[in-house]
C-alpha cells in the first residue's frame, strides 16, 4: 500500500497532466477553427476560378472525349500528420489509400507528414518524397507550391493521373477518409450545361492568349484543390486530437478521483490510529493526567 506522501505525488502528477490535456484541447479547438475559416475564405476565389474555366472552355465540349481512361502511371499524395496523440488518424488514411491504389499498377507516392510516411512504409509502400505538415494556415501555401512543383516533375515523367488522399473533419466521428482526383481535369465539368449559370446577361470575353489563360486558371484550380485538401486534413487531425484529449481528460479525472478517495481513506485511518494510540496511552497511565 502506498504511503500518503506517494499518493500526494500521484495526485499532483495527475493534476499537472489534467492541466496539460485541457491546454491541448483548447489549442486543438482553436486550430480547427482557423483551418475552417481558411476553407471558407476559398469559396469565392474558387468560384471565380471555376467561372474563368467555364468561360475559356465553353467551346471545348468534347475536349476530354479521347482521353485514356487508364493512364500508365498514377501519382498519389497522402496527407497525414507529423505529431501523435491523434488516435489512428494516420493508420486509417494509409489503409484507405493503399486499398484505393491496389488497381493502379505503377504508382508514385508523396507523403505529407512524417507519421503518414511511416504508416505507408510499414505497409510495404515506397514513398518517393516526404513533405512536412505546415504548422499554421500561413504555411500551407508554401507546402502547396512545393507539391505543385513535384506534380510538374511527375507530368514530365509520364504521370497523367494524380489522386489525393486525406481525412476531413466530421462532427460525429472526428474525421473521415476522402479521395480526390486532382488530374486529369475533366473539361466537361465546366461546360455551361453542368456548371452554375452565368451571373450576368453578357457573355464572358478575354483578350489574352487562350492557351496561356487556360494554363494559368488550371494552375490556380490545382492550387485551390491542394490547399483545401491540406487544410481539411489539418482540421481532421486536430479534431481527432481533440477527441483523444477528451478521452484522456475523462480517464485522468477518474484516476484523480480514485487517488483522492484512497488518500482520504488512508488519512482517516491514520488519524484513527493516532487517536487510538492516545487513548491507549491514557489508559496505560491509569486514566491519570
Amino acid at each position: 500500500m502506498k504511503t500518503l506522501e506517494a499518493l500526494q505525488r500521484d495526485m499532483d502528477t495527475a493534476t499537472d497532466l489534467q492541466s496539460i490535456v485541457r491546454t491541448m484541447k483548447v489549442l486543438a479547438a482553436v486550430s480547427i477553427r482557423q483551418y475552417e475559416k481558411a476553407l471558407a475564405s476559398l469559396i469565392d476565389y474558387n468560384r471565380t476560378v471555376e467561372m474563368g474555366l467555364q468561360a475559356v472552355l465553353r467551346d471545348h465540349h468534347s475536349a476530354a472525349s479521347g482521353r485514356v481512361q487508364t493512364p500508365p502511371q498514377t501519382g498519389a499524395i497522402v496527407f497525414g500528420s507529423d505529431h501523435g496523440l491523434c488516435g489512428r488518424y494516420n493508420e486509417s488514411i494509409a489503409a484507405f489509400a493503399i486499398e484505393a491504389l491496389e488497381s493502379a499498377g505503377d504508382r508514385r507516392i508523396l507523403a505529407v507528414g512524417s507519421r503518414i510516411e511511416a504508416a505507408l512504409r510499414a505497409r510495404g509502400e515506397d514513398v518517393e518524397q516526404l513533405f512536412f505538415v505546415p504548422g499554421s494556415v500561413t504555411g500551407i501555401t508554401s507546402t502547396v507550391q512545393n507539391l505543385l512543383q513535384r506534380i510538374d516533375d511527375w507530368k514530365q515523367g509520364g504521370v497523367e493521373r494524380v489522386l489525393l488522399f486525406h481525412n476531413v473533419n466530421e462532427q460525429k466521428t472526428a474525421y473521415r477518409a476522402q479521395r480526390r482526383e486532382l488530374l486529369p481535369i475533366d473539361p466537361s465539368r465546366f461546360n455551361p450545361g453542368r456548371a452554375r449559370p452565368w451571373p450576368s446577361r453578357s457573355l464572358p470575353v478575354f483578350t489574352m492568349d487562350g492557351g496561356e489563360l487556360l494554363r494559368a486558371l488550371i494552375r490556380q484550380h490545382l492550387f485551390i484543390v491542394l490547399f483545401s485538401a491540406c487544410a481539411e486534413s489539418l482540421a481532421g487531425e486536430h479534431a481527432s486530437r481533440l477527441i483523444s484529449m477528451q478521452v484522456a481528460e475523462k480517464n485522468i479525472q477518474q484516476r484523480l478521483e480514485t487517488l483522492t478517495s484512497t488518500y482520504r481513506q488512508q488519512r482517516q485511518n491514520q488519524i484513527t490510529e493516532e487517536l487510538l494510540d492516545v487513548v491507549s496511552g491514557f489508559e496505560a497511565l491509569g486514566g491519570k493526567l
